[in-house]
């Protein structure tokens, strides 16, 4: 499962790795930008809610955005994890528009 079509392996690492940062169950709960110079791609993403456990993961849902060239894209999505592991996601989809 990817976050976007939209986005080349650095734009994807950069997002990832803000996405992670967002997610952390300890973190304030706060939007969490990323941007790639190289590219021009750049957004955010902000958790919803308070991190959750499932079948002995912990999930977090979140919101995103995703700016490349003319295109944006809002995300919404849920990612969970194993103790150590990265989040990995579990759902992506488009925001519904208005």
């Amino acid at each position: 499962m990817k976050l976007s079509k939209s986005l080349d392996s650095e734009d994807l690492r950069r997002a990832t790795a803000a996405l992670s940062t967002a997610l952390d169950p300890q973190g304030s709960g706060a939007s969490v930008k990323w941007e790639n110079p190289n590219s021009g791609a750049k957004g955010s993403f902000t958790p919803s809610g308070q991190a959750f456990p499932l079948e002995g993961k912990i999930c977090r849902a979140f919101t995103g955005e995703i700016l490349t060239g003319q295109e944006e894209e809002k995300l919404e999505g849920s990612a969970c994890r194993e103790k150590s592991d990265d989040w990995a996601l579990s759902e992506v989809k488009l925001a519904k528009k208005g």
